[in-house]
């Protein structure tokens, strides 16, 4: 009986924590808290997701600022364009011009009246941020540096950066060569989105040419290894300018600092920016382009129904922990009329956060839709006629 009672004992101390918390309420989850973005030591700068375009921190992203040595991106851009066009082939010579060898500042040490490949120029432009190379290539392809900053101002104007205008592929001051910092980060996004094979090009440390080895400007590339790209940039009255990027479970930031006071400054301020956003936010693909999300009525049309979607890939940025509590609600337009082409909006897909709309994409029709025949066209017209009369008088 002794050794029964002395078991019983050592069960209850087993169970009896389980009786006792079995039916008390579970804990709620603790609400993410998201701090504001740090300070950031430069005239102006900003954090944005690639995907989604949401800008998580900003300073002064529309003050006019140069660009200096941040100009060789759309250089680089300008040459993509004509080698996925045709017109460039990477292992096409390009001869060296006096003016190009005599170029100061940064340099890959072209000499004179030698050839060169378009594929070592890119590299010279992006890892070494040669200004000799910068200026060869433009003269090579529009026969004038002035007659390239042509092509750099029709792209940047199809871009949309429309606080932007260069007169040189290298970035030496002119008062009439600038930027900002909103506009440097849509080209970093186009670079990364439109030539993902030449982006590979940023991430690489360092180049030989010559017999000289330099090492890419980019302290970030050894620092941060989230870290693939882009460029820095430096004169005496630009600054120290970084434009980075990285990407993490997904997730793809651009950072763009300009005006800093340093080198340090800038991999610093640049480094506090990204850790910011990776830490506290995550990017969601909440609805892939070209799937059917809704089924709608059409009318006048050969056909009943139309598929209705998204006509690119939607994305959003949020907190860490906030996917749950985002609401999406799609609004069509009412009386769908054919005839509609593929890619018509006809409605909205709007995603709310706590009741605040974060992001709001049109819904177009997925397929065409040709207008119907006589008949079927005027028992529709009748129909909507009844179902109006029906809405008026419904209340």
């Amino acid at each position: 009986m002794r050794q029964l009672l002395k078991s019983g004992f050592l069960l209850s101390l087993v169970f009896f924590p389980v009786i006792l918390f079995a039916d008390l309420p579970a804990l709620p989850q603790p609400t993410l808290i998201i701090p504001a973005p740090p300070a950031i030591a430069a005239k102006s700068y900003i954090l944005i997701d690639q995907l989604s375009n949401y800008v998580l921190a900003e300073q002064d992203v529309d003050q006019r600022v140069e660009p200096a040595s941040l100009t060789k991106i759309m250089t680089a851009y300008v040459v993509d364009h004509a080698l996925k066009n045709g017109k460039l082939k990477l292992q096409d010579q390009v001869r060296v011009s006096n003016r190009a060898w005599k170029m100061e500042g940064s340099r890959m040490f072209l000499e004179p009246n030698t050839s060169i490949t378009v594929e070592e120029l890119l590299q010279g432009i992006i890892i070494q941020s040669g200004n000799d190379a910068s200026v060869a290539i433009a003269e090579h392809m529009a026969g004038s540096e002035n007659g390239f900053a042509e092509f750099m101002n029709f792209y940047a104007k199809q871009l949309g950066m429309v606080s932007t205008h260069f007169v040189n592929s290298t970035g030496l001051p002119d008062p009439n060569h600038y930027t900002t910092a909103r506009d440097m980060a849509i080209l970093a996004k186009a670079i990364i989105r439109d030539f993902p094979n030449s982006y590979t090009q940023y991430s690489q440390k360092e180049f030989t040419f010559n017999k000289i080895k330099q090492s890419n400007r980019n302290r970030l590339l050894w620092r941060n290894n989230l870290v693939d790209g882009i460029k820095t940039g430096y004169t005496q009255s630009a600054g120290y300018c970084l434009v980075a990027s990285g990407q993490k479970q997904g997730m793809r930031l651009i950072a763009v600092v300009m005006g800093a006071k340093s080198d340090v400054a800038r991999i610093d301020e640049t480094d506090k920016l990204l850790n910011y956003g990776f830490r506290f936010f995550e990017s969601r693909k909440l609805y892939p382009a070209g799937t059917s999300l809704k089924k709608s009525r059409i009318w006048m049309g050969t056909t009943k129904d139309v598929n209705l979607g998204l006509a690119e890939d939607l994305y959003v940025t949020i907190g860490h922990g906030q996917y749950d509590r985002l609401k999406a609600t799609i609004n069509i337009d009412k009386f769908i009329q054919a005839p509609a082409k593929e890619g018509t909006p006809l409605g909205t897909l709007a995603v709310q956060l706590d009741n605040k709309m974060i992001a709001e994409k049109p819904i177009v029709a997925l397929n065409e839709i040709k207008k119907g025949g006589f008949l079927s066209r005027m028992f529709d017209h009748v129909a909507i006629g009844f179902q109006s009369l029906l809405d008026k008088v419904t209340p």
